[in-house]
């Protein structure tokens, strides 16, 4: 029940993953009581669907009891208890808590960090959400520098091509936009559209933003007309 819940999740089908997510949870809970790591795996799956809802109150809620329970649990440092805190901190940048977001967002990084290495995915990840979110809060410099050591260490452990590798540049040009670096986040924007266009697709939505966001750095450049031209061709 619980992978047929996340298979409808990966289908956009947020309302039957609830369903079953919480029919999932119940069940756990009456089996295997609360403080079970099933049981709280349930529970986090059912959060990051309510935030795919944007019931973000409600997957607030949960989230922090997931959180208290995991410390208790499982410790401080442990991966599921640190991946609580990066879920939460997301959902607080949903609400717009952007200081919570930060302060969690700053501790998970360094624990990771010291547990994993700068190298691993997970910390990278971490460096990524905080740059995102300091995007939010207005820190464009401290963003940028953030999603710069990103970039470099993404191209060079998964290449050009990934993703991931791809998402951050995006993530970053962006971020250039914000600080009135238009050419270098046109530069970097076409970049990203060429190799979304390659790997996934016109259609694909990652794809789809890449385009938006090119027509809005055409426009802050003074481009119309290849704004225009852009939106059209796609």
């Amino acid at each position: 029940m619980a992978s047929l819940a996340g298979t409808y999740t990966d289908l956009g089908k947020h309302k039957d993953a609830e369903q079953l997510e919480i029919e999932v949870l119940n069940m756990r809970k009456q089996i295997l009581g609360n403080e079970d790591p099933d049981t709280l795996q349930s529970m986090a799956n059912l959060a990051v669907t309510y935030n795919d809802m944007g019931k973000y109150k409600d997957a607030e809620k949960m989230e922090v009891e997931v959180l208290d329970m995991r410390k208790q649990v499982l410790g401080s440092e442990h991966s599921d208890t640190l991946q609580s805190m990066a879920n939460l901190a997301v959902t607080y940048n949903n609400m717009g808590k952007y200081k919570d977001a930060e302060k969690l967002e700053i501790e998970v990084f360094d624990l990771r960090k010291q547990i994993l290495g700068m190298e691993h995915s997970d910390t990278l990840q971490s460096m990524s959400n905080l740059a995102v979110t300091y995007g939010n809060l207005s820190k464009y410099k401290d963003a940028e520098k953030l999603e710069i050591e990103v970039l470099d260490m993404r191209k060079q452990i998964l290449g050009n091509e990934h993703p991931d590798t791809l998402q951050i540049m995006a993530n970053l040009a962006v971020t250039y936009g914000n600080l009135g670096k238009y050419e270098d986040a046109e530069k970097m924007e076409i970049e990203v559209l060429d190799w979304r266009k390659q790997i996934f697709g016109i259609e694909h939505p990652d794809t789809v933003q890449s385009v938006a966001n090119l027509a809005v750095t055409y426009g802050n450049l003074g481009k119309y007309k290849d704004a225009e031209k852009l939106k059209l061709k796609f």
